[in-house]
């Protein structure tokens, strides 16, 4: 954080997870008498915020939407009690759907990198800070279409996971030591996940892989096992030669055409090429070389995902349900087409779980219409079926 007096208790700009670049820029604009503090995270901001007795009049975060500083952050602010300021996010990727989940989320407004016009931002952050007090009370905002959850399914899933969580602790217990003694390390880990409405929650797990394995998904993305079926799909480079693939060859001119501003574009390249730069929305890998043996047992017999009836008991997810995905995933699924799933509860197992897995040709499509069948068809009666249809599927045929 900058260090700035504050016995004038003057008005403060709140920069948070700015980089070099974004900092250097910022320090050309001119907010008028207010200062320009910088945090390393939000956590830090809402703390100094109590402590320090800070004024912040407004918050700017460099954070993709659904970042640990963009929608999480507007919820910490809300949860402390904090007053409510102008919530501006800076972010690399944007589209509609995405805008849309930011405003009804509390983002005021939301820019793009690279920035562009420094007398815009410095425009429209001073007019939303002079006017907040009458503009505040005017914005409407609106929730995704949640169905409410039975309270039959909630009786059933307190009582289901209550009573587990008791008969399996000494189970608990031996896969603790286990774990232990195998790698160093927590036995237990959790995770960010979005849930239902897009809601971030700590996701608990006993932990499979040797510690920072996150951080080994850069280097092992070209084993990605959605990326590679999508390939095998169909998703070659088209051949070309003499600016024509083989099937356009035959008849002297592309059968495939779409148009961009008077441009010609072979659909087949379009697509591949499209395909290739965004990637998978999910992430998983055969024979993980992350894993620990003790974590292989526990993932192939799901054991692992035994913590989760905590986040059951406290009313994060139900015992049926559709899995919450992780921010970088759940990013990517804005989308009209996915956006349903996430108005289901989520679960511990669900419908694509007992459909498929296990069985080597689950497609990330199939997967994702698998969760908006569940979201559209869910009661108590249909998730004792695939409660009873789960435990065949537990153990997995293939180590994925």
């Amino acid at each position: 954080m900058n260090d700035i007096s504050q016995e004038d208790n003057s008005p403060t700009i709140a920069l948070v997870g700015f980089d070099h670049d974004l900092t250097a820029a910022f320090a050309g604009y001119n907010f008028g008498h207010r200062h320009l503090v910088h945090f390393e995270n939000g956590m830090k901001m809402a703390s100094a915020w109590v402590n320090d007795n800070l004024s912040i009049v407004a918050i700017i975060s460099n954070s993709e939407i659904m970042g640990s500083a963009g929608l999480t952050l507007v919820e910490t602010v809300k949860k402390k009690g904090l007053p409510s300021v102008p919530f501006f996010l800076i972010v690399n990727h944007l589209n509609a759907n995405l805008r849309k989940l930011a405003l009804e989320g509390g983002v005021t407004d939301v820019f793009t990198l690279p920035l562009r016009s420094s007398a815009r931002i410095e425009r429209r952050v001073a007019f939303l800070i002079d006017n907040w007090t009458q503009l505040k009370n005017n914005i409407e905002t609106s929730n995704p279409s949640i169905r409410k959850i039975e309270l039959g399914k909630r009786i059933f899933d307190l009582i289901f996971a209550g009573g587990a969580l008791l008969v399996l602790s000494p189970l608990f217990l031996i896969v603790y030591i286990l774990i232990r003694l195998e790698s160093k390390g927590p036995a237990f880990y959790y995770s960010l996940r979005v849930g239902t409405g897009y809601r971030v929650f700590k996701f608990y797990k006993f932990r499979s892989m040797y510690v920072n394995a996150d951080q080994r998904i850069k280097d092992l993305k070209h084993l990605n096992q959605y990326d590679i079926d999508a390939t095998a799909d169909g998703a070659e480079r088209p051949i070309v030669e003499g600016g024509l693939c083989h099937q356009c060859q035959a008849y002297g001119k592309c059968q495939y055409p779409i148009f961009s501003d008077n441009v010609q574009l072979c659909e087949k390249e379009f697509r591949y090429t499209k395909k290739a730069s965004s990637g998978s929305a999910f992430f998983k890998i055969k024979n993980d070389p992350r894993i620990t043996r003790v974590g292989a047992f526990i993932r192939n017999t799901s054991i692992d995902e035994l913590p989760q009836l905590w986040n059951v008991i406290i009313g994060d997810m139900s015992i049926v349900g559709n899995r919450p995905l992780p921010l970088y995933e759940a990013e990517k699924l804005t989308t009209d087409k996915y956006i349903l799933r996430f108005a289901a509860p989520a679960g511990i197992t669900g419908l694509w779980q007992v459909e498929k897995r296990g069985k080597g040709d689950m497609s990330e499509e199939e997967r994702l219409m698998l969760d908006n069948v569940y979201a559209q068809t869910y009661s108590l009666k249909n998730d004792l079926k695939l409660i009873l249809k789960t435990i065949p599927a537990l153990f997995q045929k293939e180590n994925v």
